[in-house]
């Protein structure tokens, strides 16, 4: 019997320190989480083809990460995840940077500075529609803050009737659709 303890007292500290190496494992895990990433689910179809969802069941699932900004600020064309006023959390298409002056011709043709801007090839499927704040040949100063759109415009409450989105409210690049399992994978961002 005296043999048993030590051995006892062995295997409770060996699964101890697995314990143990398991919960700082999953520590590690919750800051990187929480200090690099953000996950969320689209419930609109503003952003359609590129993100898709009617209701938050069957909406895409997009992880956001938030290491770029730590080096640079957002580029044209890439989708932000971004918060508004009402807290509610929202990604749209960077069309106008900080500084600049946008305008919308008719037929959708951006105009940043006087000079129209060709939209890359990759993303030749936008058609955007001059509505509100962008209606025809009307210009908006982006001021400090970066100009977003929806993908599929004509259903996209976006800086056309908001305004800029001011970089204290972006959370992030959105940047990998999770689930559902057929559309798995990564968001153009250029």
């Amino acid at each position: 019997m005296a043999e048993g303890k030590p051995r006892y007292r062995r295997w409770m500290g060996w699964v101890l320190r697995q314990v143990e190496h398991c919960l700082a494992v999953v520590g590690l895990g919750t800051i990187v989480y929480f200090s690099c990433f953000d996950l969320s689910r689209v419930a609109s179809g503003s952003m359609k083809p590129t993100l898709q969802g009617e209701d938050v069941k069957s909406g895409d699932l997009v992880l956001t990460e938030r290491v770029s900004w730590w080096y640079r600020r957002p580029r044209r064309w890439e989708v932000i995840t971004f918060r508004r006023d009402d807290g509610l959390q929202v990604m749209k298409r960077v069309v106008g940077l900080p500084g600049e002056k946008i305008q919308m011709r008719r037929g959708g043709q951006i105009v940043i500075d006087g000079e129209e801007i060709a939209m890359p090839d990759s993303l030749a499927f936008l058609k955007y529609f001059p509505f509100a704040k962008l209606a025809e040949n009307r210009t908006v100063d982006c001021g400090n803050g970066y100009f977003v759109l929806g993908d599929y415009s004509r259903d996209s409450d976006d800086s056309r009737f908001n305004g800029p989105v001011w970089p204290a409210e972006i959370v992030g690049r959105a940047w990998l659709i999770l689930a559902p399992a057929g559309r798995r994978g990564f968001i153009s961002n250029l």
